[in-house]
């Protein structure tokens, strides 16, 4: 078979999402045309589809050097970057791939991803607008439409692009939370009777069972029917616990392999980042850190980067861990060589461009507070904030929340009692930091900042070497991009509804009580 029809083959493989034969095909010709930059475009699309991401970027990377004037080919080579965590890198090729005019929607969508995963949603929904232009019946265009416009607060255009996601596909199980999220449901206007009756059709599909009971538990809750709420939340929840297990003993494993890492570092003195940019504002997810986020954000000097993965992906890296997770013992026993300094310094150019052009960024992935030691050690002068909230409040907002289904992190949130035994370990873990690092990291309650927002918001401040600004007591004015789940409680004023919010479920919160009080948590 001569060459130009293995790579047929090839191309007819990856359309038909064969990867691996894609791979296979592509890469047996490949050294016998190196100028052909179709083959290695076909190789690194089939690659980055099987996890090889390393492989994926070397081999996009060159079909996008070779033929720099196709925007498919930018589109996918600044996916891979993004999929590494090149986040200056990826923003760089995704630009180049938009003044190319593409108007492939495939090529726009997956340009419109790019822009999300580097927190860059005005770029998203102008590549996602052009997408749904181009095949306004393709209901994935549409929920990443309403995705981006969610995040960047426009919620009324957002409910008509799920609407319209949901009529052309009945089936986008994701985009029936999305819309009973998007607003406080009332008595004469909600989606109850019609998701119940989606959830009687399809109850037998786990992941239809796993939205629709969701997305009823947020609508129940509305209409202050607890118990009903409750229960499908378990429903919900118990989909994915089925299939994911208890996390209990894997976690407990990291947690106690974090502090042996930090004990067996050296404790001389080593070379670090000088860089005084990075707010990082941690601690566990639903405690309130988007609040402290975008107070702080609001004022003129501070950007707000966003979730960023990049400390960690950076760390992983430097440690030469070879292991699939991002975070397990292999890595952490592998970081005793590291070049803190290089990391440090690494970390904050990895996120440019959207950081640099404010003296200081923040960045408010909750789950930092895994790595609290590491980033002391690699940017000493940068500020730590963890937010604490009502224990019982934190666990039961955990347990509400559907997290990233591609991360291993949040498998406690699928199990009630395995949240709370997750809260345990987090207590545990800062409790070591903070007396590791005294003074290093400012710990603020959740329920202080709402009883006392202004002494609260100028400690935060003082905190973080920035002078006080009257526009961080109107952060629901802030109109920068919320990519959290957050995003739509963060646009109005501080409210205390969200206080002692467990109290509603306080017979069927019993069980987790008791383990939280039997480990000496006061409630």
């Amino acid at each position: 078979m001569d060459v130009k029809n293995i790579y047929e083959d090839a191309v007819h493989a990856l359309n038909r999402n064969d990867w691996l034969n894609a791979q296979r095909l592509a890469m047996s010709i490949l050294r016998q045309h190196p100028e052909h930059a179709g083959i290695p475009f076909v190789a690194g699309v089939a690659s980055m589809q099987l996890g090889q991401m390393p492989l994926a970027a070397e081999l996009l990377k060159r079909a996008h050097l070779l033929n720099p004037s196709r925007a498919d080919y930018a589109a996918q080579y600044a996916r891979a970057l993004a999929s590494g965590r090149f986040t200056r890198e990826s923003c760089e090729i995704a630009d180049k791939a938009m003044a190319l005019a593409p108007t492939d929607p495939m090529t726009l969508d997956t340009l419109g991803v790019v822009y999300t995963q580097a927190n860059e949603h005005h770029k998203a929904i102008a590549a996602f607008r052009q997408a749904v232009d181009c095949m306004p019946d393709e209901a994935g265009f549409r929920f990443n439409l309403a995705t981006s416009l969610t995040f960047s607060g426009d919620l009324q255009q957002a409910e008509q692009q799920y609407l319209a996601c949901l009529q052309r596909a009945p089936d986008y199980w994701k985009a029936y939370l999305a819309l009973s999220q998007l607003r406080r449901q009332q008595p004469d206007d909600n989606h109850v009777q019609a998701w119940q009756a989606r959830l009687a059709e399809y109850g037998h599909d786990r992941e239809a069972r796993l939205y629709l009971q969701l997305a009823l538990a947020k609508e129940y809750e509305d209409l202050r029917q607890y118990p009903q709420a409750f229960d499908a939340l378990t429903a919900g929840k118990s989909a994915m616990h089925e299939v994911r297990g208890s996390s209990s003993q894997r976690d407990q494993r990291i947690f106690d392999a974090i502090r042996s890492a930090w004990l067996s570092l050296p404790t001389a003195s080593t070379p670090a980042s000088d860089s005084a940019e990075p707010i990082f504002i941690l601690g566990m997810p639903r405690s309130g850190t988007t609040l402290v986020e975008r107070i702080i954000s609001s004022h003129p000097d501070v950007h707000s980067a966003g979730e960023l993965q990049n400390f960690s992906v950076l760390l992983k890296r430097a440690s030469g861990s070879r292991s699939a997770e991002m975070l397990d013992v292999d890595t952490l026993q592998r970081l005793a060589g590291i070049d803190w300094k290089a990391l440090g310094d690494g970390y904050v150019q990895s996120t440019r461009p959207g950081t640099g052009r404010h003296p200081r960024f923040i960045d408010k992935l909750p789950h930092n507070f895994l790595y609290a030691g590491f980033i002391a050690r690699a940017l000493p002068n940068a500020k730590i904030i963890c937010l604490q909230r009502n224990p019982m409040d934190t666990c039961l907002g955990n347990f509400k929340q559907l997290f990233a289904l591609s991360s291993r992190y949040y498998d406690y949130s699928f199990d009630l009692m395995d949240a709370g035994r997750y809260y345990l370990m987090y207590r545990d873990l800062m409790a070591f930091w903070q007396q590791q690092l005294p003074g290093r990291i400012l710990q603020i309650q959740y329920e202080d900042i709402v009883e006392a927002q202004e002494r609260k918001s100028r400690e935060l401040l003082e905190f973080c070497g920035l002078p006080w600004d009257d526009a961080c007591l109107e952060f629901h004015r802030n109109d920068a991009p919320v990519a959290t789940a957050s995003a739509i409680q963060v646009r109005s004023p501080i409210y205390r509804d969200a206080l002692q919010r467990w109290k509603k479920y306080e017979s069927q919160l019993q069980p987790l009580r008791t383990l939280l009080e039997s480990a000496g948590v006061a409630i």
